[in-house]
């Protein structure tokens, strides 16, 4: 490896400290920007026994009369207990290196708790966390043999062993090493390698100071480096700095400077690239976090709220708030990760236990990195409040903002970094799009009355996110299987007009029994019953299922639904416009393609749509990139799009979800900035950004309404799909309680229809004084297809 043309160990011994730690620290920021992670951890400590005698080591004891040898099952569960009251999401077991082989108090002792290993008995207080708490397990027991690695894989996120030194000089007499059979080098890489076979994300690292060269540390890194490129299993590098401890054979030895450390750090990164996650314990370095940070760092390590480091118990924790404090002084945001790595955890079924991936899955965002509250869509928790640390914004966040309110088409990575804005970029992401709403469509926020009419929730189709399906005959999640008869629906259509509704929105499953009649059956029926209410109707796919029953081309089918009444098309069933989430959620359904012919033949007919994201379940960031420039495209074309909804994914009773494949819906941070990069990048081609209430609530809707959205949905009097999801937020919300909301953040409120004019003062009117609805009346499945009307 060279650079310029000087090979990289050369220029390494050779070159200033400050030129090194200036190109370490741009190769990082190339692959973690100003993101710094730690892990909120808690420590168990399983045993201090162990078969080695470093030189330097104060965790290994020897058996004591009448001390324990390994923690038991209850003083395990009382640390991880306490962990996770403090919001850990890790459990750290650290332990000796089979000390079995050594001691016989501690066989003795392994044989009273039923097991002839240590790692046996790891394993089963790894499972015994898990199961009891939830924290994620993280071991670190020493050498393993591939069968070990692979036992502890099924209950654990991680594993790792340090490699510490690939100097065969420290095992010899008088090195740190000697008399540690476990730190011969070939053996510890030996285990490096196996975790890679068996795809275990795996944390390693070296230890400077214990009287190695500095060219012994970069064969260590090189050695480390190969692994990595041969499996891609390390997930992190720890550069970790001996301490001289009491009572140690190495109690008076020199201990690195900081300048040496300095120099390791940018070595390891300059080594390893600018995606690796390179690891300084901060507790070991406190007061020269900057300098750490400015060396290329991007990683704190685990740090603990609840227990002591047990490996440098002289070395405090920093509080969780102070290390965020410090970390913001450098320009960086600290950010909490789980205990497998983002880069990892977004893959959780190639390097994950099938019961670990799910609650990797559950417990991350669309980053990867740890969620950052217990808020999810429909849930009546109330949404966080935003601070920040810092005060500067990036400036790649700021060119790109400035950008999309000139009204250019931004691409997919910038869009990517928009969402992942924090702290300060966040706010002024929001603000910005907040700016921008206000001078497209100025402080008016309007609503619709409408009603929600769903008029079967029989459906064929296989879609893994939804809960309002049913198959024809059982009953599955909530709710029986209906299939409404058309006069439900027509008396339904009269109860709404007659409380002051311009517009009926339908839509259900795709009941086998359907044909493109029976569309246009509805159709009439409503328009038979109240001429002047509005058809706001069946998404691309049930126009594409209708067509093709009835041997229609699309365009054709469309011509028929508007020549009986169809007034728009609701823009559903896009759930993600990238066919490779969709290959995953809905298989069997449209693909985007299809998905934006259909809406682009139904706007060339002059029939308007919305567009919607469904998001927050097993997609990425990039999704919703290739999504919302999808949208701009065709509505650059056609401008037939009135409106984006973001639909955000209700995860409670999601089959998907039940099975452990999805997300719990996406954090409120990337809700509220998915309402404000609709707004920045739609600009200018689609002026109006909808919030749902259903989904977002009234607190989460109204803060999405202060970053970048105008407009506040309907009222929907009925609403089925999102309720069967498992949301908490009601069937209606009446037109004197939008008011109200509005109202209580500034802004001024209008009803409008469906089409953005303006309503009637009597249609006003009699939203305000609308009656009780009378029951619903689910019509039972039919044997045979309703008549056309």
């Amino acid at each position: 490896m060279s650079v310029a043309g000087i090979p990289l160990a050369d220029r390494l011994e050779q070159a200033p400290l400050a030129e090194l730690m200036e190109a370490a620290a741009a190769l990082r920021d190339q692959g973690h920007g100003r993101l710094i992670s730690y892990s909120r951890k808690v420590f168990i400590p399983l045993t201090h026994l162990c078969r080695d005698v470093c030189h330097y080591c104060t965790f290994a004891e020897r058996p004591r009369a009448g001390q324990p040898a390994y923690l038991s099952a209850e003083q395990v569960l009382e640390i991880a207990r306490a962990g996770a009251a403090a919001g850990c999401t890790e459990a750290l077991f650290t332990l000796g290196d089979k000390p079995e082989l050594r001691y016989r108090a501690a066989r003795e002792a392994l044989a009273a708790l039923g097991h002839e290993t240590t790692i046996g008995y790891l394993r089963e207080m790894c499972a015994l966390v898990l199961r009891e708490t939830g924290l994620l397990p993280h071991a670190n027991p020493g050498v393993m043999s591939r069968e070990e690695i692979a036992a502890l894989r099924e209950v654990t996120a991680s594993q790792g062993i340090m490699l510490e030194s690939t100097s065969t000089r420290l095992c010899e007499p008088g090195g740190v090493h000697y008399g540690s059979p476990d730190k011969q080098p070939a053996v510890r890489l030996e285990t490096l390698r196996l975790a890679g076979e068996l795809k275990v994300p795996f944390t390693t690292g070296i230890l400077i100071g214990i009287g190695e060269t500095r060219a012994e540390r970069l064969d260590a890194l090189r050695a480390i480096a190969e692994l990595h490129a041969r499996y891609g299993h390390i997930q992190e590098v720890i550069v970790q700095n001996f301490r001289a401890k009491p009572d140690t054979k190495r109690a008076d030895a020199p201990e690195p400077d900081l300048d040496d450390l300095l120099w390791t750090l940018a070595a390891a990164r300059l080594l390893l690239g600018p995606d690796m996650n390179i690891q300084a314990p901060p507790n070991l370095s406190p007061g020269v976090y900057q300098r750490l940070v400015a060396a290329g760092l991007n990683d704190w390590g685990g740090v603990s709220p609840v227990t002591p480091d047990h490996v440098n118990p002289e070395a405090p924790w920093p509080a969780i708030a102070e290390l965020a404090r410090r970390t913001a002084e450098t320009g960086k945001l600290l950010v909490n990760r789980l205990p497998v790595y983002p880069a990892w955890a977004r893959q959780p079924d190639t390097w994950l236990a099938p019961d670990i991936a799910t609650r990797v899955r559950r417990m991350s965002d669309a980053e990867g990195l740890a969620r950052d509250d217990d808020w999810a869509p429909g849930s009546t928790t109330p949404p966080p409040r935003p601070f920040a640390m810092t005060t500067a914004v990036d400036p790649s966040v700021s060119r790109s903002v400035e950008r999309a309110t000139s009204g250019e088409r931004l691409d997919n990575n910038e869009i990517v970094r928009l969402f992942a804005a924090r702290d300060a970029d966040y706010r002024f992401v929001t603000g910005a799009a907040d700016a921008l709403r206000r001078s497209v469509s100025g402080d008016v926020i309007r609503y619709v009355v409408n009603r929600n009419i769903n008029y079967t929730n029989i459906c064929y189709f296989r879609c893994r996110f939804c809960a309002f399906s049913k198959g024809k005959t059982h009953d599955d999640l909530r709710g029986a299987p209906y299939d409404l008869a058309l006069e439900e629906v027509s008396r339904r259509t009269v109860e709404a007009w007659a409380r002051g509704a311009t517009e009926v929105c339908l839509q259900g499953g795709i009941h086998p029994d359907y044909t493109g009649e029976t569309y246009l059956a509805i159709c009439r029926a409503i328009k038979a019953a109240v001429p002047d209410m509005h058809i706001h109707a069946f998404s691309p796919l049930e126009v594409t299922q209708g067509a093709a029953t009835l041997g229609l081309s699309v365009s054709d089918f469309l011509a028929r639904l508007k020549a009986v009444g169809l007034g728009t098309l609701p823009g559903t069933a896009a759930e993600i416009l990238d066919d490779e989430v969709r290959a995953i959620i809905s298989p069997d359904k449209v693909n985007t393609q299809q998905w934006l012919d259909v809406v682009g033949a139904a706007h060339k007919l002059g029939l308007r749509t919305t567009s919607t994201i469904m998001y927050g379940h097993v997609e990425t960031p990039l999704s919703w990139a290739r999504h919302l420039l999808a949208l701009r495209d065709l509505q650059q074309e056609t401008g037939g799009f009135t409106e984006f909804v973001p639909l955000p994914f209700v995860h409670m009773e999601a089959p998907m979800y039940r099975q452990g494949r999805a997300r719990r819906g996406p954090t409120f941070r990337e809700a509220v900035l998915m309402h404000s990069l609709a707004r920045l990048v739609l600009h200018p081609h689609i002026t109006n950004i909808q919030t749902s209430w259903v989904k977002m609530g009234p607190a989460g809707a109204a803060t999405c309404l202060e970053s970048g959205a105008n407009d506040l949905g309907g009222t929907l009097m009925n609403e089925s799909i999102s309720r069967a999801a498992g949301t908490q937020h009601g069937q209606e919300f009446p037109p004197a309680a939008m008011e109200e909301l509005i109202r209580s953040i500034g802004r001024i409120p209008q009803q409008r229809d469906t089409l953005y004019g303006g309503v009637s003062d009597e249609r006003r009117i009699a939203s305000f004084n609308a009656g009780e609805l009378a029951p619903v009346i689910q019509t039972p499945p039919r044997k045979k297809q309703r008549a056309a009307v």
